[in-house]
């Protein structure tokens, strides 16, 4: 089925039921939303673009971003998200790597100059050109499709070299969708989803069920993560769900207890990205009360490994509840979740390797590159690249990437852990955690530390930190103060940079 359908449906059932909005703006209803995308779809056909064809969005967050969308896979094609904030250069690589028919952007003069072959033809949203879109004779119904057919071409962020596209097809949309319910969180036409994260990426993708459910689209004002915004526009228009990664959740509980405010009018925020340290969701926790989920997935999996559930994270009389909050929960409903050894062997409860799922939900494989789909997908399972182990109850606990595993004087360093231990220092604010290469010890533990205040703490005293949580030899050799940690668009840190400005720097003040 055609995800499309979905707003097909709720604009004939419920055609003046509120569906977007510009903060508090109502900028139309949901007979509006399908005809604006009814409109495009019509447009995009008359254009010879439909089933099996790639249309670009490179847009940020705003009120047309889900028409185009719609428009998009009304006419049966597949949609490619794109980053807004990446270079030109970026922009250019992924729309030529997609073969993509047409560019939704609003400044479409560096992406024609990047690229060499020629750009393919661009629209503004502000444009005569996309008024006219919407105000085609709209096609009647969407296109028909497959389960199999690809809906959505997601572009990881290529930390490691190129970026991949994973191909998304209708039917792991509509898994990830269905278990939204299943596992995350119920749905109701009063809700509110709200766009403070890049639609994009994964908060983009948390539309589908909302559309389904008849419930509001919220795009902030400001079109991006503002927190003093984002508390205001809850009070406002109440029963707001937002997706946000740990560093953006930090920020808006920073916000509320330096203004007194408790989260009024948010229903549930839905937390994932990057790890959440236990220490941070406990104050979150006492400041907005149980209105929080936690969700792991990968592009390749599109927001549906795990979730650890709004009960398990409000539920602290259980004896085991600090050890739940630092787990990512349990397997989606739709997900078959295993840690296996190099040899694909499953592991004891306990044992430590890399994470595996399969299901409805992952990906059909990396378009035109067979030799990353073969390594990614083995015998059906997804090799997440992610390491971690189950504990006996089912809880999925994560270590590290494999890629950021630090291995010091032969023994394993999960950064994780030692951040964990580090931001239990009432002086640390922020902190990453890397391997320096030692000719010595193979690699060290190098902490960048984001200190509170202006004064950073004494290493000897992150030291002591380290001593009460974790052995000695996995306490940082270095120390390196920083104001902030480089991140990306979504809020991940960016160890890459950080190891980058390691190789630049003179040697700081060991710990």
């Amino acid at each position: 089925m055609n995800p499309a359908e979905w707003l097909a449906r709720t604009a004939r059932s419920s055609p003046q039921a509120p569906a977007l909005f510009q903060g508090t703006r109502q900028v139309a209803d949901y007979a509006g939303f399908a005809r604006r995308a009814a409109g495009i779809a019509a447009d995009l056909r008359a254009r010879g673009i439909g089933r099996g064809d790639r249309v670009a969005i490179c847009l940020p967050n705003c009120a047309d971003y889900l028409p185009i969308l719609y428009g998009i896979l009304w006419a049966g094609a597949s949609t490619v998200p794109v980053n807004h904030k990446l270079h030109a250069r970026e922009v250019a690589w992924i729309v030529n790597a997609a073969s993509c028919k047409l560019v939704f952007i609003h400044d479409s003069h560096g992406l024609q100059a990047a690229c060499p072959l020629g750009a393919p033809p661009c629209i503004a949203p502000d444009s005569a050109a996309f008024a006219a879109m919407k105000a085609s004779a709209p096609l009647p119904w969407p296109v028909a499709m497959d389960p199999d057919d690809p809906a959505w071409l997601f572009y990881t962020s290529g930390t490691t070299g190129r970026p991949k596209g994973a191909i998304l097809s209708a039917g792991n949309l509509l898994a990830m969708s269905l278990s939204y319910l299943a596992d995350v969180d119920a749905v109701a036409p009063e809700d509110a989803a709200l766009y403070a994260a890049p639609m994009s990426h994964g908060a983009g993708l948390y539309n589908f069920i909302h559309v389904q459910r008849g419930a509001r689209h919220v795009i902030p004002e400001s079109g991006g993560f503002e927190p003093a915004e984002i508390l205001t526009l809850a009070r406002a228009l109440r029963n707001i769900s937002m997706f946000a990664a740990p560093t953006m959740v930090k920020r808006l509980i920073d916000a509320a207890r330096a203004t007194g405010a408790t989260g009024d009018g948010i229903k549930t925020i839905v937390y994932g990205g990057g790890p959440m340290y236990v220490a941070d969701i406990q104050t979150a926790l006492e400041v907005f009360g149980p209105k929080f989920v936690q969700i792991y997935g990968q592009g390749e999996s599109p927001m549906t490994i795990s979730a650890l559930s709004r009960a398990d994270l409000a539920n602290r009389t259980h004896p085991d509840w600090t050890r739940h909050l630092a787990s990512v929960g349990r397997a989606h409903s739709v997900a078959e979740l295993q840690v296996v050894s190099s040899d694909l062997t499953p592991l004891a409860a306990g044992e430590i390797g890399e994470i595996a799922v399969r299901g409805p939900q992952v990906m059909q494989g990396y378009l035109d590159n067979p030799e990353a789909t073969a390594q990614a997908l083995r015998d059906g399972w997804l090799m997440t690249g992610d390491l971690g182990y189950l504990d006996p109850e089912g809880y999925l606990h994560l270590q590290d990437r494999a890629r950021d595993l630090v291995i010091s004087g032969g023994s394993n360093i999960y950064p994780r852990e030692v951040e964990e231990a580090l931001l239990t220092h009432a002086g640390v604010s922020e902190v990453s955690v890397i391997g320096a290469p030692d000719p010595d010890w193979g690699e060290i533990v190098v902490a960048f530390v984001v200190p509170h205040g202006a004064t950073p703490p004494e290493p000897q005293a992150l030291d002591a930190a380290c001593s009460g949580m974790i052995a000695r030899f996995k306490k940082p050799k270095r120390y390196v103060f920083v104001t902030e940690l480089p991140k990306n668009s979504y809020g991940k840190v960016l160890k890459t940079e950080l190891r980058a400005r390691l190789l630049a720097m003179s040697p700081q003040v060991a710990g």
